[in-house]
């Protein structure tokens, strides 16, 4: 696989710190399992596959760290460099992987830990994406018809389906550009390529798979066991 600079090195960060209250599960909903496997190491195997991801950094809650780390030695996660513990928000638990991550890196993988299916192929695409543009996000085309309402629930408009977007994770970013806009950073934003927008930066989306979805409801949990499913049957 061809990559676009020199100095291409890449990081994921998985970002596992999470309360995980909407799945109503005991722990992290990184633990649940899924087909006998736990959800964070199936996300850890699609890193450990994509040709262009060089380290990983896993931010989790300071009580799953060991845990986390006996899954290197478990799994043979050869690519998984620092666990560390996360911070009260999202942002602010990415920040702390940023700083985990090894100065030869020039570029910045964020994922959602709870996103365990996503493929080594797409990971691929949106690093290599970043390498062009210096900013890229999976995303895919909305599928329904998107509205707006006021505060009472009644529509204000309906939006243009053809230009809206879901986006997804991993979101991959120039290692100076993601760092600035933190730094510049005055709120709390919901995901990471708003902190490039709000400094003027321009972010690509690259279109991704409604497979890549977040486990977030026990619903999602039945939803990745039939996806695995089909993965399964498709590959005998």
């Amino acid at each position: 696989m061809k990559r676009l600079r020199e100095n291409n090195r890449c990081c994921a960060i998985v970002v596992a710190a999470g309360s995980s209250s909407r799945m109503k599960c005991s722990g992290s909903k990184i633990w649940i399992s899924l087909s006998g496997v736990p959800a964070i190491v199936r996300t850890l195997f699609a890193f450990e596959q994509a040709q262009t991801i060089d380290c990983v950094v896993v931010v989790c809650r300071a009580c799953d760290t060991q845990a986390m780390e006996r899954l290197r030695i478990e799994y043979s996660l050869s690519k998984l460099y620092r666990v560390v513990p996360g911070a009260h928000t999202r942002q602010a638990s990415a920040a702390c992987g940023v700083a985990a991550v090894p100065e030869d890196c020039a570029y910045l993988a964020i994922h959602d830990g709870a996103r365990p299916l996503i493929r080594p192929e797409l990971i691929d695409r949106v690093v290599l994406d970043a390498h062009r543009y210096g900013a890229a996000s999976l995303a895919i085309p909305a599928r329904d018809t998107m509205k707006r309402a006021d505060a009472q629930g009644f529509v204000v408009e309906t939006l243009p389906r053809e230009q809206l977007w879901s986006v997804q994770t991993p979101q991959v970013f120039q290692r100076e550009l993601y760092e600035s806009a933190l730094q510049a950073a005055q709120r709390e934003y919901t995901d990471d390529c708003q902190l490039i927008e709000q400094t003027g930066g321009r972010v690509h989306l690259c279109e991704g798979s409604p497979e890549n979805a977040k486990l977030t409801t026990p619903e999602d949990i039945l939803f990745a066991e039939a996806v695995l499913r089909g993965r399964e049957d498709g590959s005998k």
